[in-house]
């Protein structure tokens, strides 16, 4: 999944990318409000983490601007612990909100608890062909035996199991997990594809030639 952290302390702003990336999501960054609503207009990312207060525009504005048009879950963070803020967030268009500071794990469940959602799935646990993906462990099991993959095989598995019986294009899976540093123009994705059909099944990811990849 690729998130866009939008955070003007550059300190916290990089200690939030290397956790999200760490947990297997692709993540860009923006140092202010204004170069956050540009990136997030792109329409490219699975969930923002959006700070309130920045520079140029602050996280209401972004939200206002962004709003309706763009329906990208939302996890608001704030210093301020205020009832009235937090009420401001939500009707702006927050889709969450946590207070600094805030446990880093705490911030990972939550937005993977806002992917979830706006995928349809509310429950952390999916099963395909006996597979059980469970989204809040990031793990993959058959008969109880956890399957070893990487972040980035996983993501993978993960994004198709989440649009199951959808067709799902090359250039789409670039967008939602790779980050803006990655070569949309290597072969990345056919590598994992390959590596997850030799641990899963060679008929588990079905290859729509010229359209794209879909778990049916």
């Amino acid at each position: 999944m690729r998130i866009l952290v939008i955070e003007d302390d550059p300190g916290l702003r990089r200690s939030l990318s290397a956790t999200l990336k760490e947990e297997g999501f692709a993540v860009d960054q923006a140092a202010d409000g204004e170069e956050g609503l540009f990136k997030a207009s792109e329409g490219l990312y699975d969930a923002l983490v959006l700070d309130v207060m920045m520079p140029k525009l602050d996280g209401w504005q972004v939200l206002e601007q962004l709003r309706p048009q763009h329906t990208v879950p939302v996890l608001m963070l704030t210093a301020r612990d205020s009832v009235p803020d937090r009420i401001k967030g939500l009707n702006t268009g927050a889709d969450d909100y946590l207070t600094k500071p805030f446990d880093s794990d705490e911030l990972v469940a939550r937005l993977r608890a806002l992917i979830r959602r706006t995928s349809g799935k509310t429950q952390s646990q999916i099963e395909i062909n006996g597979l059980l993906i469970d989204t809040a462990r990031r793990s993959l099991s058959k008969d109880d035996q956890e399957i070893e993959l990487t972040a980035r095989e996983y993501s993978l598995f993960e994004y198709l199991a989440l649009h199951r019986g959808e067709v799902v294009s090359r250039s789409l899976l670039y967008e939602r997990l790779f980050d803006e540093n990655d070569n949309s123009l290597s072969n990345l994705l056919d590598v994992h594809v390959s590596n997850l059909r030799k641990k899963l099944g060679a008929n588990i990811i079905t290859t729509r030639r010229g359209h794209g990849y879909c778990i049916e």
